[in-house]
């Protein structure tokens, strides 16, 4: 069964973990959002509750 062979499939493996694991995290830290974000209101949200009218 090729599946059970360990040399074609494992390297590929370990490849495309290595680079997840050390390439990807820095690309994806070092990416910087145009907008910050900020609240739209400083106080607490009021709200209403909700009136049902079939009971």
């Amino acid at each position: 069964m090729p599946q059970l062979k360990v040399k074609p499939w494992f390297p590929i493996l370990a490849l495309i973990w290595f680079i997840f694991l050390t390439i990807l995290p820095h690309k994806v830290l070092a990416y910087s959002y145009p907008n910050r974000f900020s609240p739209q209101t400083s106080g607490d949200l009021v709200s209403s509750p909700w009136t049902w009218w079939w009971h």
